[in-house]
């Protein structure tokens, strides 16, 4: 039996087993060992359970081999509570757990995230007096690796080479991994060199990796010069040329690009579909397309057949420049050449036109991938929620979202905060707080996204009290807000005064957040409004010095500041800045430089602003025109009110009815 699994030959193990009991004989331990063995390998983890319990009915005792199997089985299925029961049981048979059975269930926690549960069990492991291996450290050092905690990782390389370890290939495949995906390709080619350097035996997935991150990180000179040194000791392969392809399209270096991969050909190494389509997905990102279907007829030419990520990246490519007849016409290619479109060929289309606010059309090839038997995953549905909300259909996005729950296609955040945005957008702020609790009975906890969209929501309905609630609430539950947080409120609390403003304001500054122009412009028109005209200056200087330029809000509220203080020098000063900057002036502008001529009762200033409106084709409202008539009038300067009266009312700003607008009605043009 016990060759026979060495073969894999598992089903004539397990008929084996099933003859000898049928004929009466009883199974001894090392048997019953051998076919749940084989039930596991098989796949089969229900029958490797069935034949354990059968083994205890009939009095056999169980090893430790037998448990470890079971414990192998369950964590491959990540099935790891149920794996801790069978280690449980294991104990009160009083088997010690042997290095096999800590490796595979560290391993095991380490597959579901469940790190410091894996450390845990390396500390028991240490009071049960088990030695580690280099298995147990390579499987930590992955976790941690993956997880981004390179600092924990460095520790415990540490202590790997305290026990007499020495990293081997494996170990450093691991870590440029860490290194790479945590953005430190400095730190990962430093930890190549040394390990070339210690004799470490460096192969072409290892290499691999680190021309990867390299090139992320698109340092491609880099990965070439490590290109150049590995062929001095191996043969790199078509993954390793691949990433040097996928490299020079990340920078958008396509005719280096397209030189490798004929450099590929010469040394006698044959692109393959993957370095095909690197090239392809950049020239659809360029919305180069023609470029991506003439590589698509090179592939061809070489023999390599287009797969179906080539077709979704075209698809998605001719979304993208919404040329939908096109998309349409590859998937019906795909099924004519044998290729079966998936979930992501029918979502990249369906997201193209959701983002076109088309929902009947990104519906209609909902229904014609499950026609055809794609079944629509939770990313599907978030984008025609999405969609459906930010099309202002929000009857379609709850539709859709009954539409998962019967079909019980799981809900994720994205799902609920695209419905809260939706519903607080529409103002239905009572239903959008029966589905945050909603989110709780799913097991989801919101996060500033949701709390967000509430403040946003209760913003918009002038819900100051409310706004600040939620603002509390969020805090208090350890979510930190964000800048966009700060835009809703800040905007609602600056009409009840800038003592609030200002106490928000600097909360950002202590939560270490960057105000954007939007926070800056809402305070210093908060500030203007209070007549704190010096400080709104300040804030602006602040504004300027962090990078940040002003915008024609910024100058608006700063000029309306200074012409309720009638510094008529500043005014001037400020509207040449904001010519220097490129900032047109707009009617809003004209409208407030007009009217605080007027309130100083500088008409002949207030008249020279309307002449440059007018001649940059900008005209005043009939109460402005009103106003300065009026004005000018009263000055003496009848000449220029005819002429003001006599522009307009060609350009057809009239008063059809001079009777309701009282305080001008003594203006006769």
């Amino acid at each position: 039996m016990g060759t026979l699994v060495e073969m894999k030959q598992f089903e004539k193990v397990l008929a084996l087993v099933a003859e000898t009991m049928e004929l009466g004989f009883r199974l001894d331990t090392f048997m019953y060992g051998k076919a749940v063995q084989a039930a596991v390998k098989s796949g089969d983890l229900k029958k490797g359970t069935e034949l354990f319990e059968s083994m205890k009915s009939c009095g056999v005792r169980p090893n430790v081999f037998l448990f470890n199997v079971l414990i192998g089985g369950l964590c491959k299925e990540r099935r790891i509570r149920d794996a801790e029961k069978v280690f449980d049981e294991m104990c009160k048979w009083n088997l010690a757990a042997n290095k096999v059975t800590y490796n595979t269930l560290i391993d095991g926690y380490c597959k579901v995230g469940e790190v410091d549960a894996a450390f845990g069990l390396r500390d028991r492991m240490r009071k049960e007096s088990v030695e580690p291996s280099v298995v147990t450290f390579n499987t930590l050092l992955s976790a941690l690796c993956k997880a981004k905690r390179m600092g924990e990782a460095q520790i415990l390389l540490q202590e790997m080479k305290e026990y007499g370890f020495q990293q081997d290939g494996f170990t450093v495949s691991i870590l440029l991994d860490g290194m790479s995906k945590s953005g430190d390709g400095a730190g990962a080619l430093e930890l190549y060199e040394t390990a070339i350097s210690d004799g470490v035996r460096i192969n072409n997935y290892t290499s691999s990796i680190l021309l990867n991150g390299l090139c992320k990180e698109g340092r491609v000179e880099k990965a070439e010069e490590v290109l150049s040194k590995l062929e001095s000791r191996l043969a790199p392969d078509e993954a390793v040329y691949n990433n040097i392809v996928n490299g020079y399209c990340l920078v958008g270096d396509m005719d280096r690009a397209i030189l490798t991969l004929e450099r590929m050909e010469r040394i006698g190494l044959r692109p393959n579909s993957i370095t095909f389509n690197c090239l392809i997905h950049k020239f659809c990102e360029m919305q180069k397309m023609n470029e991506a279907e003439k590589w698509i007829e090179n592939m061809v030419k070489k023999g390599v057949a287009p797969t179906v990520e080539t077709y979704n990246t075209l698809i998605d490519g001719y979304g993208q420049a919404c040329v939908f007849d096109r998309c349409f016409e590859l998937l019906d290619e795909m099924e004519t050449k044998g290729l079966k479109p998936n979930v992501v060929s029918y979502g990249s289309l369906i997201n193209r036109f959701c983002k076109q606010g088309k929902i009947l059309e990104a519906e209609i090839v909902l229904r014609d991938m499950l026609g055809k038997g794609v079944l629509a995953n939770t990313q599907i549905y978030n984008m025609l929620i999405d969609g459906s909300c930010l099309a202002g259909k929000l009857n379609d996005a709850l539709r859709f979202f009954d539409e998962m729950s019967r079909s019980e296609i799981p809900f994720t955040l994205v799902t609920f905060n695209s419905l809260i945005n939706g519903l607080c957008k529409k103002g239905k702020l009572t239903e959008a707080e029966d589905l945050l609790q909603e989110i709780t009975n799913h097991g989801i906890s919101p996060d500033a996204i949701t709390y967000n969209c509430f403040i946003s929501g209760y913003a918009n309905a002038g819900k100051r009290q409310k706004c600040l609630e939620v603002y509390e609430t969020m805090k208090k539950s350890g979510i930190r807000p964000t800048v966009s947080t700060y835009h809703p409120l800040i905007n609602v609390c600056s009409k009840e005064g800038v003592e609030i403003v200002e106490k928000l304001f600097n909360e950002m500054s202590q939560m270490n957040l960057v105000p954007d122009r939007v926070v800056y412009n809402a305070i210093i028109f908060s500030l203007v409004e209070a007549g704190l005209v010096e400080r709104a200056f300040r804030l602006h200087d602040e504004m300027k010095a962090r990078g940040i330029l002003p915008d024609k809000m910024t100058y608006n509220s700063l000029i309306l500041g200074c012409l309720r203080e009638g510094k008529l020098a500043e005014v001037n000063n400020l509207v040449v800045d904001m010519k220097a900057r490129g900032i047109a002036l707009k009617a809003d502008t004209y409208s407030i430089l007009i009217k605080g001529y007027c309130e100083l009762k500088d008409f002949g200033g207030a008249y020279s602003w309307y002449r440059e409106m007018y001649d940059n084709d900008l005209l005043p409202n009939v109460g402005m025109r009103n106003e300065l008539a009026s004005g000018l009038r009263e000055q003496g300067k009848e000449e220029e009110a005819q002429i003001l009266c006599s522009e307009l009312s060609i350009k057809g700003v009239d008063d059809p009815n001079p009777s309701e607008d009282l305080p001008y009605q003594h203006v006769i043009c």
